[in-house]
């Protein structure tokens, strides 16, 4: 098949573009071309800045294509600019939405695809629903052959699947496990969380490619396994062959001081919320889809990965000082009430 990826580079996309590459399909990256170094030879890019509409009309100009899927669109306006560029160029317009747009509070645990979408917790996945509405308005009124895939955490090799982290990722917080020293778990770490690798999200996203029984329709693709957060920051812990020195903080606090880093959004209105994924409906039609890798495994690889590359260890001192103030202030509030 002629595929079109919209990005292609990221965490998502990234196994999904070496799966494709691999069973030899004519794949396109559209990007700017800054993390374009790792890429299978038989990739063709398409160097261009999205929002140049102008120039990408130029650059795949009678270009017709079996799908293109974008990863890189967070706001309506976006996607109204790809139906622009797009409509009656491609069979399928495949759309990465985001399970965290699911009903917060939560009512019961297991989430389907029928679940509600309503954060209010959340501006990302607000504007994630708002581009699901508008794409499957584009499919009723216009035909637009649109599908939605709704990730949750996934993750590749490059970083560590975390809950609470600063703007400079996971390396600060594997960095402070390595070293012995306390690391911020939010709650009491016993909820129930989905972490899933891009290698197993990438195979069900490849079955729904091309798939006409997956136009107008909507899918999450997760793993099965559900973990607690104790048992993935163990798990890290582990990898590195250190002990974990866990310090639990609630969810509500870390939101309260950490303003800069979004915890309501990213705590309340997702990881602190146990959740546990019905993946039937995409099961149904990529029968062969089974996520093979486990957390534990999936983390022993990420750590390894990282630790042999300097590259993926980005320092974030300014987040490891407001680690250690909301441990002290937490410390002293216990030694108040105790006295």
């Amino acid at each position: 098949m002629r595929i079109l990826f919209i990005g292609g580079t990221g965490t998502i996309s990234m196994a999904i573009t070496r799966q494709l590459a691999e069973r030899g399909d004519e794949l396109y990256l559209l990007n700017r071309g800054n993390r374009n170094h790792d890429l299978p030879e038989n990739v063709k890019i398409i160097q261009c800045d999205i929002n140049d509409e102008k120039a990408v009309s130029e650059k795949t100009a009678g270009m017709g294509f079996d799908c293109v899927g974008e990863f890189i669109g967070f706001v309506p306006a976006q996607l109204e600019r790809d139906f622009r560029l797009f409509a009656g160029k491609t069979k399928q317009f495949i759309y990465i939405s985001s399970a965290s747009a699911y009903r917060k509070p939560m009512q019961g645990y297991v989430i389907t695809e029928e679940t509600p979408l309503e954060n209010p917790y959340w501006e990302y996945s607000r504007n994630k629903k708002a581009c699901e509405e508008y794409l499957m308005e584009r499919y009723e009124k216009d035909g637009f052959p649109v599908t939605i895939v709704r990730p949750s955490h996934t993750y590749d090799e490059r970083s560590v699947p975390l809950g609470v982290h600063g703007n400079g990722g996971s390396w600060q917080i594997v960095k402070r496990i390595r070293e012995g020293r306390p690391v911020l778990i939010h709650g009491d770490g016993t909820s129930l969380w989905t972490i899933t690798h891009n290698s197993d999200f990438a195979k069900a996203y490849i079955g729904l490619i091309g798939n006409p029984a997956a136009i107008g329709e909507k899918f999450h693709i997760t793993t099965d396994e559900s973990v607690s957060w104790n048992e993935i920051y163990g798990y890290i812990a582990q990898a590195l062959g250190v002990q974990l020195k866990p310090y639990y903080v609630s969810s509500e606090t870390l939101a309260a001081l950490g303003k800069k880093y979004d915890f309501t959004g990213s705590l309340i209105g997702d990881k602190a919320c146990s959740v546990v994924f019905d993946n039937s409906k995409v099961k149904k039609l990529v029968p062969g889809f089974r996520a093979e890798v486990s957390a534990r495994e999936g983390i022993r690889r990420t750590v390894e990965y990282v630790l042999a590359h300097p590259e993926c260890q980005h320092d974030d001192e300014e987040f490891d000082k407001w680690c250690d103030d909301v441990i002290a202030a937490a410390e002293s509030m216990k030694e108040n009430f105790n006295g």
